[in-house]
């Protein structure tokens, strides 16, 4: 599953994905990985697991837009999971609700240290 919603041929073009030309160009990207994480100082925040009243689990707000949420955390917490996202915004504890729609091991260097996993949020 991906974060991204859109068709990946939005305007109809067809595309011949066995051109050699496109396969030796698509081999050469596909390590590639995007993290955007540089564009927004991460926050601290505290990540409950359920809808239940449960004991919260460390973790940094590494990326935020409208409608979606980037958290690291050590803890490993399933694709699907209801989650709600407790931090700290303008002196104020601000809660958002959302459900896990993507799980991944962190790929930077730092988090391979702390043994991050970062997880796509699509809020409430």
């Amino acid at each position: 599953m991906t974060h991204f919603s859109k068709s990946p041929n939005p305007t109809g073009t067809n595309v011949n994905w066995n051109d050699p030309q496109l396969q030796t160009l698509l081999s050469k990207t596909a390590g590639w990985s995007l993290d955007n994480r540089g564009v927004f100082s991460p926050v601290d925040c505290v990540i409950h697991v359920g809808w239940g009243a449960s004991a919260g689990k460390s973790g940094s707000l590494v990326h935020s837009q409208e409608g979606v949420m980037v958290v690291a955390t050590p803890s490993i917490i399933p694709a699907g999971e209801q989650v709600r996202i407790d931090r700290v915004q303008a002196g104020v504890m601000r809660s958002t609700w959302g459900t896990i729609v993507e799980a991944r091991e962190g790929r930077r260097e730092d988090d391979r240290i702390n043994k991050l996993h970062v997880y796509w949020i699509h809020a409430r």
